[in-house]
């Protein structure tokens, strides 16, 4: 599983899941900071990852550009980044289930703050 961690993303999330998902990069790291969204989706398909982010727009650009890239939006109300984290890892399973089925475009994870 390719996942590709949109800018609004923090940067230790991917530390935090590369054991769940070894191939994960964030964005400042493959383009720095600033990248449009038209660049992100650009990047996240000609790399073909799965697009995770925070980002409403994404869900528009999902819902009519159609895959690739697939998207997983992170419906998180302000939850931390270890919370992010954890929803991540524990939905991992959902996850390669999402990105395995050719007919998904995009899954949304809720993501309860915990503290």
């Amino acid at each position: 599983m390719r996942l590709l961690l949109d800018e609004n993303l923090s940067e230790s999330i991917a530390t935090r899941i590369r054991v769940a998902f070894p191939d994960v990069e964030h964005v400042r790291r493959a383009r720095g900071t600033g990248i449009s969204d038209a660049a992100v989706w650009a990047l996240a398909k000609s790399e073909e990852r799965t697009l995770v982010t925070l980002d409403a727009d994404f869900q528009i650009l999902s819902l009519t550009l159609g895959a690739p890239p697939k998207v997983i939006w992170l419906d998180a109300h302000n939850a931390s980044t270890a919370d992010i984290a954890r929803v991540l890892v524990e939905r991992r399973a959902s996850i390669q289930e999402f990105i395995e089925n050719s007919e998904s475009t995009m899954l949304v994870l809720s993501v309860p703050r915990l503290r």
